[in-house]
């Protein structure tokens, strides 16, 4: 089997906040065309992986290479190129609550195209039918639920055809029958798009069942990566207990 090409390389990453050292040689391929879920206890650094592949966070050392590009390195005009590749669904939605579900839909639109309006309600109707919702185009955030939020934001995220999408803890705050539809969501978009899919999340259970490639982020290194079976195969005292839901006894550094 060929080992596919990875859109995301992080090497050696390593952050450091005053006292605290939250990546520590960080190595990790996000492979294209896949779903990659990045597990870790709350407090691990998922968060600031996330924020370094996305550009907010510069590494005190190494790279984060995005289709072979270094974003360390780029500043302006050329960092906002590689982030228009980049579909975000952030924890909550991120939605503007001021501005009704189409508005948002249309946002990255209206601020980064010259498409004509007939252009872009085309598109918002895609990307709502994509992710299996209709006829809520007038709605505020406030009425949607917190799975409806969440299609929105997808829907939102998908809007300018990116190669990645990437999710911040994507079931958060979800009963198990609203986590079980966002994750069903997460691969029909997958199955639809083609896209490379990099997932922070604790949801081991909803990893295992999703993902093509998992990593375990522990201590600011990678502890173990790949399919659902070596994790759940794994003896490691730290993996066995975020298995079983008693990775608190473990201390993050």
């Amino acid at each position: 089997m060929t080992k596919a090409k990875a859109m995301i390389r992080l090497v050696d990453v390593a952050k450091t906040f005053g006292a605290q050292t939250v990546l520590d040689g960080l190595n990790l391929d996000i492979p294209d065309n896949q779903i990659t879920v990045l597990l870790g206890r709350s407090g691990s650094g998922k968060s600031v992986t996330l924020k370094h592949i996305i550009g907010l966070i510069r590494p005190d050392r190494g790279q984060v290479l995005i289709d072979g590009e270094d974003v360390t390195r780029l500043d302006g005009p050329d960092l906002n190129r590689v982030r228009s590749t980049f579909g975000v669904l952030f924890q909550d939605g991120a939605l503007f609550d001021s501005l009704n579900v189409y508005e948002n839909i249309a946002f990255p639109l209206v601020e980064h195209t010259k498409f004509s309006r007939a252009e872009i309600r085309q598109r918002v109707e895609q990307a709502l039918a994509a992710v299996g919702l209709e006829k809520v185009e007038e709605k505020m955030p406030a009425e949607l639920s917190g799975g409806m939020r969440k299609r929105v934001g997808l829907a939102r995220a998908i809007i300018r055809n990116p190669k990645v999408i990437l999710y911040d803890e994507p079931t958060s705050g979800l009963d198990p029958l609203m986590t079980d539809n966002v994750n069903n969501l997460i691969v029909d978009t997958q199955r639809k798009f083609q896209l490379t899919n990099f997932i922070i999340s604790h949801d081991v259970q909803a990893a295992l069942r999703i993902a093509d490639k998992i990593a375990v982020l522990y201590n600011g290194k990678i502890l173990l990566e790949g399919g659902p079976d070596a994790i759940r195969t794994s003896d490691h005292p730290f993996i066995r207990a975020f298995i079983e839901g008693k990775q608190g006894e473990f201390a993050v550094n």
